[in-house]
């Protein structure tokens, strides 16, 4: 039974690889279930769960040892449980008091899963505990410490638990640390001996990588020989063994998809100089020097025969959709058809409206959207079939199966952080296009070589003249009336302002503001002005309805969640209020507050904060105030955050990281992506022996994507 579904050809592995993980030693259905949540589904899975952290449990200090400010390890006995409700709170403060024959100390959790901690922390029983000790009324505590039950006297879990440099695993609820450290010594032990390494011999010598098997063994159970802080840090040449192979074979994907995009074949557009200047005629403003370097990579990408898969990067009200029209111009003044694809409706029609205003009178613009009429719908798709349109605007709608096109040569693909991978082939596979993707939330490089790595990658460096800086301002609850009557000031001027809050409801877990309650609230506050409500769980065509009375000035305060973050211009719109920015990510924020300084008037964004902001979230909340630039808030919304929090959801086909970590592995990353491209170029086709195991790798990995790969 332990064998069933090993398949070697889809793994590294001899055999086992692909085997599920229900199936390991101590494993079984229940537990296989609870270790879905953590995405291990298979024993390869398992492998690439590393720990987060690692404990020297070989020399253990005694509470007198113990150091206050220092990190210490020690073990103890629970003497005494105790839940101390906190006043006008529902919450309560979780304290323990442990001692040993030295002394002792109480550990403290401010927040804690009340039902699990307590089934395990019981007078009596005896614990490991670790973490920064601190001094509280004179006495020592831990607060928020790691602890684990003790099972001294069992052979096998001395081995495992004590006396060696321990793994620390992420957990989930119903499955202690001592049980995944048990499953992963199992599987460690059962399986590492059947790994094959699928690195060429050649690579593996030339960068003095580690060798496979030892890497797993040592990253997961590290013999005590090893530095317990580098592994901590991720600096040793087993982890790094690991971070590499897994950063190597996606740039590895990404530049065999670059590849297989160049060998399309594609159009040489023609680019008359005449043509420009009649463009820039259009314009009714000057282009800025960044704009114009922009378009100069754009137009050098269209003269070739090969596809252009390029993306604009550029902040707020930097001026790319004005690029976008001038490209899709050229290409249809060669007689090609181009389309723009965006992600909301009312995002569309403003962007049709504007092209209209710009360009309608020489070629002629549709607008594809759900909100149309069915017979037009249909008018649409037959003309558009026909090559009656040289331009369309719309939605999702544009990708759907029937929308085809005679002679589609230019494709922009608007605000791409809404869209992935599989939906630009979607557009791509409609014709041998040129590409252009716009996003205005900047990405640090050290991100846009993995989510952008089949792109090339041109940026907008700074802002059309006349735009006024957006003043940013960090108010705290007690000035809410001098802000409200600012607020007021400026809607007697005629402007008009947002209000964002990050709940739509009130919850009963979390005890924040939230966007339906504020939207009466306001009324009252603001008589005489028209409030509206906008949140995601309404029906698109409210949505737009609500986003037009805005625009047209028939509601003076919009309160919303944060769906106006990719929206709509309203040159109007002065005020952006923000109600608990703590609870956003910082480019966020910055894309919130971008939504205003889009005219000509002086632009205010007020954050609200209560009284009581950790050290990280004024330090963010300084940034915002402290800069407009896009670019350096995206970085350091990186640092501080970590890139999983920082791109919030997983990018369509590109797979999540498991152990490399893009801020902290940076050159790995760089070493990786050189070596991808190298074998790419020598064996395009990935023909030869030495390079078969990781093609074998590459279908395993992407599994169903391959085709977004070899597109």
């Amino acid at each position: 039974m332990a064998d069933k579904g090993i398949n070697p050809k889809t793994t590294h592995y001899k055999k086992g690889g692909a085997t599920p993980i229900q199936y390991v030693k101590g494993v079984g259905p229940k537990i296989a279930g609870l270790l879905r949540r953590k995405d291990i589904e298979t024993v390869e899975d398992a492998f690439y769960f590393l720990p987060r952290t690692y404990e020297d449990r070989s020399k253990l200090l005694t509470i007198s040892e113990l150091t206050p400010l220092e990190y210490g390890l020690f073990k103890a006995q629970i003497l005494d449980v105790d839940l101390i409700p906190l006043r006008k709170s529902k919450r309560k403060i979780l304290s323990i008091k442990l001692g040993d024959k030295t002394g002792n100390i109480y550990c403290k959790w401010f927040n804690f899963n009340e039902h699990y901690m307590l089934n395990f922390l019981k007078p009596g029983v005896n614990v490991f505990v670790s973490g920064t000790v601190s001094i509280y009324n004179g006495r020592i505590e831990i607060h928020h410490p790691d602890i684990e039950v003790t099972d001294e006297g069992k052979d096998t879990e001395d081995k495992i638990h004590y006396g060696r440099i321990v793994p620390i695993y992420s957990e989930t609820e119903g499955l202690g640390q001592k049980t995944i450290r048990r499953i992963m010594y199992n599987l460690v032990e059962k399986f590492t001996s059947s790994i094959e390494d699928f690195m060429p011999p050649e690579l593996i010598e030339r960068l003095k990588l580690a060798g496979l098997k030892e890497s797993f063994r040592e990253s997961h159970f590290p013999s005590l020989k090893e530095d317990v802080n580098a592994l901590r840090d991720f600096r040793t040449k087993w982890q790094k063994r690991l971070v590499f192979d897994e950063f190597f074979i996606l740039e590895l994907a990404l530049a065999l998809r670059r590849r297989g995009l160049k060998k399309r074949k594609g159009i040489s557009f023609d680019v008359k100089p005449e043509w420009q200047k009649m463009l820039e005629s259009r314009i009714p403003f000057s282009l800025t020097k960044s704009q114009k370097k922009v378009i100069s990579e754009i137009i050098q990408d269209m003269k070739h025969s090969e596809p252009m898969n390029r993306l604009i990067q550029g902040d707020v009200g930097s001026g790319k959709t004005i690029i976008a029209f001038y490209c899709a111009v050229i290409a249809m003044m060669n007689g090609y058809q181009a389309a723009l694809m965006v992600p909301t409706e009312i995002l569309a029609e403003q962007h049709y409206k504007s092209f209209k205003k710009l360009f309608g009178e020489d070629f002629e613009c549709r607008l594809l959207i759900s909100g149309i009429s069915k017979a037009e719908k249909l008018k649409i798709k037959n003309d558009a079939e026909a090559g009656k349109i040289p331009f369309i605007i719309g939605t999702h709608a544009i990708i759907q199966e029937d929308v085809t096109f005679k002679n589609l040569g230019f494709i922009i693909v608007d605000e791409q952080h809404r869209f992935g991978v599989e939906q630009r082939l979607h557009l791509i596979n409609k014709g041998t296009p040129d590409i252009l993707v716009m996003t205005a939330t900047p990405i640090p490089r050290t991100l846009s070589m993995t989510l952008y790595g089949d792109l090339d990658i041109s940026t907008i460096d700074e802002k059309p003249e006349g735009r006024m800086p957006i003043v940013t301002k960090l108010v705290y609850e007690n000035k809410r009336k001098i802000v409200y009557d600012f607020i007021r000031t400026e809607l007697k001027k005629g402007r008009q302002a947002y209000f964002v809050y990050p709940l739509i409801e009130e919850s009963d877990k979390i005890m924040l503001k939230n966007a339906k309650d504020a939207a009466k609230h306001l009324s009252e506050e603001f008589k005489g002005y028209n409030v509206g409500l906008l949140h995601g769980k309404m029906r698109q065509e409210e949505k737009d309805r609500i986003m037009k009375d805005f625009k047209d000035g028939n509601i003076h305060l919009l309160v919303s969640t944060t769906v106006i973050e990719v929206g709509i211009d309203i040159p109007n719109a002065t005020i952006m209020f923000i109600e608990h920015p703590e609870r956003f990510g910082l480019s966020q924020l910055h894309q919130l507050r971008g939504r205003i300084g889009r005219g000509e008037a002086r632009s205010v964004c007020i954050m609200m904060v209560g009284t009581h902001l950790t050290e990280v979230a004024q330090k963010r909340l300084n940034t915002m105030v402290s800069t407009n630039d896009g670019f350096k808030i995206a970085e350091e919304d990186l640092i501080i955050r970590g890139p999983g929090e920082f791109l919030g959801t997983r990018q369509h086909g590109i797979p999540g990281f498991r152990v490399g970590n893009l801020l902290r592995d940076i050159d790995t990353l760089i070493i990786s992506r050189n070596e991808a491209q190298r074998i790419v170029n020598s064996d395009p086709d990935m023909t030869m022996t030495v390079n078969k195991k990781l093609k074998e790798v590459l279908s395993h990995r992407f599994k169903n994507k391959m085709e977004m790969i070899n597109s």
